[in-house]
């Protein structure tokens, strides 16, 4: 299809794509961010009535938000290129051309994986500050600890919403004002989930911790990843001759080609989950905010766009397993290049027939 299409409109149109799509995501974490931490407006008569679009916009979470956004799509995608030319490593298929596009993978996430753990940790921060029920929530904490005190931070624990406590967990003692602020002691209460009566705070808790501690740790698991790749890059063995001997290295970037899909749907499982019972955080709750739409329109709407977009996941995945698998012609000519090959070839040498001429006719 590129024959069809001249090259500087297939660039503006990607460029114009990835533009649009980074759009969205401004429009859609600027609303969402509203919903978790209302600003620019005030509740009259049961509405919450904004009088500063500017406030409204700017409110708390939206600059934080649209960054850890924005670094999770990039980070996602960079592990992708990492994990599909992994892979032909793995099957040993243009060796030469694919550890150079991993190179590029890792090279990039040097500055990614580490800024977007910080990025995710300032949002933290911000629910810290704005949003106890969800820190209570993503913590499992059902007891307050008092600022000015340390606090133990649970790695792993089994919430057990009807007796309100954990079953069992496994702490790391005065851990938590070091995850929350780098320091030992907390300068603010974290309050614990027994502060509020069961219906002013999240549900399913067990949900909202393990879903925030896998994106956590998938984003550890990249960061590791990527700093080991840079050692294996320093000691050569990243190098097209030598990249072979590092199949557990490609199948491990295999393996983190599809965790940053992971992360990001249980970022927005924290994140949403962890909001109610508010549609709008300490304002409108969401019982109040159901719309007058009968439920089975509700489930039409909702049933037909499930099947579609199950239907537009299902040929992503066909035809994109199918483009990798084909794989690309590396005997094209460089763009820009267009007497080189993408890969140096040399052409095979002539060995003249030495059979006598009867026997080759």
């Amino acid at each position: 299809y590129r024959q069809r299409v001249h090259p500087i409109v297939h660039l503006f149109a990607t460029i114009m794509v990835a533009f649009g799509a980074n759009l969205s995501t401004v429009w859609i974490l600027v609303a969402n961010s509203w919903l978790q931490t209302p600003a620019g407006g005030e509740m009259v008569n049961g509405k919450f009535i904004v009088s500063d679009y500017f406030q409204a916009i700017m409110n708390p979470f939206a600059l934080n938000s649209i960054l850890h956004m924005f670094f999770a799509t990039l980070e996602t995608s960079l592990f992708v290129i990492g994990g599909i030319s992994a892979w032909y490593i793995l099957n040993k298929r243009n060796q030469a051309f694919f550890s150079k596009s991993l190179k590029i993978a890792i090279a990039t996430a040097i500055a990614v994986a580490p800024l977007q753990i910080y990025i995710g940790h300032l949002s933290a921060e911000q629910v810290y500050h704005y949003q106890p029920t969800k820190l209570a929530a993503i913590e499992a904490k059902w007891e307050t600890s008092p600022a000015g005190e340390s606090a133990d931070w649970t790695l792993l624990a089994l919430p057990n919403e009807k007796a309100q406590k954990n079953d069992w967990e496994i702490s790391i003692p005065n851990g938590l004002g070091y995850v929350l602020e780098f320091k030992q002691k907390l300068s603010e209460p974290v309050l614990g989930l027994k502060e509020w009566q069961p219906e002013n705070r999240p549900r399913m808790v067990g949900l909202i911790y393990y879903c925030f501690r896998i994106m956590s740790g998938i984003g550890f698991f990249f960061l590791g990843l990527m700093l080991f790749s840079i050692i294996q890059w320093m000691r050569g063995k990243l190098a097209a001759e030598n990249i072979s001997s590092q199949p557990w290295l490609m199948r491990a970037w295999v393996l983190a080609a599809p965790l940053g899909y992971i992360a990001v749907e249980s970022g927005w499982i924290v994140r949403c989950v962890g909001r109610q019972p508010w549609a709008l955080y300490g304002q409108i709750r969401t019982a109040d905010a159901v719309s007058n739409i009968p439920a089975s329109n509700v489930l039409t709407s909702l049933s037909f766009f499930a099947v579609v977009y199950s239907f537009l996941f299902v040929c992503a995945l066909f035809f994109g397993s199918r483009i990798i698998r084909q794989g690309p012609n590396l005997s094209l000519p460089v763009p820009g290049l267009d007497n080189e090959p993408a890969i140096e070839s040399q052409p095979a040498e002539h060995i003249p027939d030495q059979r006598p001429v009867e026997a080759q006719q």
